[in-house]
């Protein structure tokens, strides 16, 4: 018999066109695991797990309190909010920005992302992704109804060399590329000269540009994230988000800031206008907050995440898993050990998981490129990542 609701489900055709969200199943098995006692150490997703400052927090409750903030607030955005991003931006990557036409708010960098993304395309539009990726880069314009050309940045050939390839040989000519540095999974770091070459390459084929800068302020060992936006010329094709979520440890406010191209940002302010009514106001306020007062905030967050990020490889490596530093991200990307790269890495995290009860994101959930690696988040403190490692280097020892 033809079950009634099957039928039906094949009339959601841009669902149809998603794989199942690895890391939803690993998330899932997690909790398995928790309803049975088990304590789960989460290195899987990179949730933040430091307070924002306690100021930041005292300044969302006071405007909450006010019965006006619980009126819609105005699609745009607060405006002293864009003026203080704008500055930030001014004062560490010397870029000027104008507020009103130049910075969009957006409720979350994903979320902004996404509306953009929603934006930009038509049906049968191409876009260029490279591998690994943040799944919602690769997925959000599937989504939209737009073909993902990828290529892996492990294959051997230079990252330009790949880009020239698959931009010259797509038809119809792909609507933007998507890149993120320091980048997530892989915690790959790009200078300057990175940008001003994809900047001049992008004019050069008439293309947009996007670049996730969501671990803008996470760095290491002295290393300074370049914005693309410092390149001459990129706001002619690029625009970056820009997150409040890893440096200000705000993850749960869910804010953030779209920068650069003045078209860009004019349409999505435009489809922010019929999709929502505005980031809630306190937020808002919290957000100016935090940019106000504690601009150096972030850079005592990223000593945080490099002293776990050097407890991580300096323990693993004493065990002979060596793991190559990241020089920013709050994450650790790591190739696993010989005997086990057999298992592919969900399995791979699986095992992890179930046997020492800690929670990676497995490669194959970042595309194709990502097999045979794992990441690790740096989201707990060092006592609970030394007990993770200790978990697994008693699982890897007994052979799985």
């Amino acid at each position: 018999m033809i079950d009634p609701e099957s039928l039906m489900l094949e009339d959601f055709t841009r669902l149809r066109r998603l794989p199942p969200y690895i890391l939803s199943l690993v998330n899932t098995k997690k909790q398995e695991i928790r309803r049975k006692g088990e304590d789960v150490i989460d290195l899987g997703m990179g949730n933040p797990n430091i307070p924002a400052p306690d100021e930041v927090v005292n300044k969302l409750k006071e405007v909450s309190s006010d019965p006006k903030s619980h009126r819609y607030s105005a699609a745009a955005g607060i405006h002293k909010l864009k003026e203080e991003i704008a500055k930030r931006y001014s004062r560490l990557w010397n870029v000027s920005l104008d507020p009103d036409s130049e910075v969009a708010i957006v409720s979350g960098t994903k979320m902004g992302f996404f509306q953009l993304v929603l934006a930009m395309v038509a049906n049968g539009d191409n876009v260029v992704v490279p591998e690994p990726a943040y799944p919602v880069h690769l997925y959000a314009p599937m989504i939209a109804g737009a073909d993902v050309r990828t290529f892996s940045m492990f294959n051997g050939l230079s990252f330009f060399d790949n880009l020239q390839k698959i931009v010259r040989s797509t038809y119809p000519k792909p609507k933007f590329i998507v890149v993120s540095f320091p980048n997530n999974p892989t915690t790959k770091c790009v200078d300057i000269d990175f940008f001003s070459k994809l900047i001049d390459f992008a004019i050069s084929e008439r293309i947009w540009v996007i670049h996730d800068f969501a671990y803008a302020d996470i760095v290491f060992d002295g290393y300074k994230a370049p914005s693309i936006l410092q390149v001459k010329d990129a706001k002619k094709v690029a625009v970056e988000f820009y997150s409040m979520s890893k440096g200000f440890c705000m993850a749960g406010f869910r804010i953030g800031f779209a920068l650069g191209n003045k078209t860009l940002i004019g349409i999505l302010h435009k489809i922010k206008s019929w999709m929502e009514y505005g980031l809630f106001t306190p937020i808002q306020v919290a957000a100016i907050v935090a940019l106000r007062d504690f601009p150096d905030f972030p850079s005592k967050i990223a000593k945080i995440y490099e002293s776990r990020r050097n407890t991580v490889v300096d323990w693993f490596g004493k065990m002979g898993w060596i793991i190559e530093k990241p020089q920013g991200s709050m994450f650790i990307w790591a190739k696993i050990p010989d005997e086990f790269r057999s298992l592919g890495s969900e399995k791979f995290a699986n095992l992890l998981l179930e046997k020492s009860f800690v929670a990676t994101a497995p490669g194959i959930a970042f595309g194709q490129s990502g097999e045979g690696y794992i990441r690790i988040a740096l989201v707990e403190n060092e006592h609970r990542i030394k007990q993770a490692i200790r978990n697994i280097r008693r699982v890897l020892s007994a052979g799985g």
